[in-house]
């Protein structure tokens, strides 16, 4: 079966969903191809980011505490077994470079990198929108790092994000994380590992 995982590097509640499906894959043990697909949240992000404290509270305008909101994803985090740290997050990255590189990367090396992006971002406050810090999280997955430089230099990869995003707003995905199971059967948001576990039971009967 194939699982596709619209994620964008930045969202914390993929993070979340994401290891909410492995536990569920653990307790499923049959296998699946995880395969990455990009979103992102805020495109209009300029290359080189924005204050993450500032941004976010420009984005939520009054509508949310954000003390409040970084203790519901924390929270959340604690019952996945995730951790975030967010008063060292620093930057509100633009997101494309991170997923130029999931997009280049083979499925052995792609997964363990988006949970190495995660870790770098919501843990250690990185900047993941610096090539830089994307090649050597990369290196860590067993990656050529001069090698992908160059790829991600002759603007290889771009093509499978643009398809991705394409295809996000062409079937109205307006939020992450956003799965896809056996190419039908779809479950939105960071879901508990038993409704991942209900909807693989659909696909394989399906």
């Amino acid at each position: 079966m194939e699982i596709q995982v619209f994620h964008d590097t930045i969202c914390p509640w993929c993070r979340i969903g994401k290891a909410n499906l492995y536990k569920a894959l653990e307790e499923w043990g049959q296998p699946v191809t995880i395969r990455w697909r990009a979103f992102q949240l805020d495109p209009t992000t300029p290359k080189e980011g924005l204050p993450f404290r500032e941004h976010m509270t420009k984005k939520f305008a009054g509508r949310a505490d954000l003390s409040q909101l970084f203790g519901q994803v924390v929270q959340a985090g604690k019952g996945a077994g995730v951790h975030f740290d967010f008063d060292r997050v620093e930057y509100s990255p633009n997101t494309l470079l991170s997923h130029q590189i999931i997009a280049l990367l083979p499925d052995d090396q792609a997964t363990p990198y988006v949970e190495a992006v995660n870790r770098a971002y919501f843990e250690e406050g990185r900047d993941i929108g610096r090539l830089d810090v994307l090649l050597a999280l990369a290196t860590e997955c067993g990656a050529d790092a001069e090698a992908l430089r160059a790829q991600v230099e002759r603007g290889e990869g771009i093509g499978q994000v643009e398809e991705d995003l394409a295809f996000g707003r062409q079937v109205g995905i307006t939020g992450v994380p956003f799965f896809v199971l056996a190419g039908k059967y779809a479950l939105t948001g960071a879901q508990p590992a038993g409704a991942f576990l209900q909807a693989f039971g659909q696909a394989a009967k399906g």
